[in-house]
């Protein structure tokens, strides 16, 4: 795994967003990780079971193990903020996985859906809230 204590020296889990950390995200994901993922599953033959439905289940199955870290703390248990990166790795490996299935750019898809989110969240009536919209 790439530097952990590196990240973990970086957001210091602080509980705001971090605009700035934004930048280290670009890009995301690396061809080389893409290729490496589909390798992964290539190698053990597992793409037969890639349906949408199997991948929406393994990205909520994965979700639910990353939200037990947390589990009666706002802090991983034990302090174990590793098995939350392996957790939170897991959930994108399955996202990632179901994009390819889909055929979708997952790039797109985000722009699409924050395009929408910013239509029905407009800032000056959604900021400092978190009222769901109606």
């Amino acid at each position: 795994m790439h530097d952990v204590c590196a990240a973990r020296r970086r957001c210091r889990h602080t509980h705001t967003a971090h605009t700035s950390s934004f930048a280290t995200m670009a890009p995301m994901i690396s061809d080389d990780t893409l290729r490496m993922i589909h390798q992964f599953s290539a190698d053990r033959d597992w793409q037969q079971f890639h349906a949408p439905a199997n991948m929406a289940k393994s990205v909520s199955i994965e979700a639910g193990e990353l939200l037990e870290c947390f589990q009666w703390s706002d802090e991983p248990r034990d302090g174990d903020w590793e098995h939350v990166y392996e957790e939170l790795a897991d959930v994108m490996i399955y996202c990632i996985q179901m994009a390819d299935v889909l055929d979708v750019d997952l790039d797109e898809i985000i722009r699409s859906k924050m395009a929408k989110n910013a239509k029905k969240y407009p800032v000056e009536a959604s900021r400092g809230s978190s009222a769901k919209a109606e």
